[in-house]
């Protein structure tokens, strides 16, 4: 059995991500849930023993059903926020992601069938250009995706006020 690099202690919860950046022809991909109102970054929990690398080709290949090349490591992303949705209400979380961008395939095709936490999960290749429609979490996305990058950013977002 795999555990996942987190914790919960009273009203906090803790968590290490990896994340991928996917882009094929000026779209990126998110992932949505049948409850939630927004879409998020194709990515899960890295597993005790499992590199951050190793995780988001996993978390990528069982959400997407496509095994994705990993580029390189992008983002290091420190998340603070509040947690809405059912499983964690109420919940003051710290969240540690690596993103890594993906190596392009040429095709948006995908053979996603994907649960989280027991809910539907689907797949969305949204335009980067048209981001600013969207409620998409990371919240550095969009203008990371509209700008030039050299090397590895780190970047620190706090959404709990």
């Amino acid at each position: 059995m795999d555990f996942d690099c987190g914790f919960t202690k009273e009203n906090k919860w803790f968590r290490y991500r990896a994340a991928a950046i996917i882009v094929e022809d000026g779209q990126v991909l998110f992932a949505r849930n049948e409850i939630d109102d927004y879409y998020y970054s194709v990515g899960g929990a890295v597993h005790l023993g499992e590199t951050a690398r190793e995780a988001v080709k996993r978390e990528v290949f069982e959400e997407t059903g496509v095994h994705y090349e990993v580029d390189r490591l992008a983002v290091i992303h420190e998340n603070f926020f509040h947690h809405n949705t059912t499983s964690l209400a109420g919940m003051d979380c710290h969240e540690i992601a690596f993103y890594f961008l993906m190596k392009p395939r040429g095709t948006r095709k995908l053979q996603s069938i994907s649960t989280t936490m027991g809910v539907k999960e689907t797949m969305h290749w949204l335009n980067i250009l048209e981001l600013d429609q969207y409620r998409v979490f990371p919240s550095f996305i969009m203008d990371y995706l509209n700008s030039e990058h050299n090397g590895i950013e780190h970047i620190v977002t706090d959404e709990r006020a």
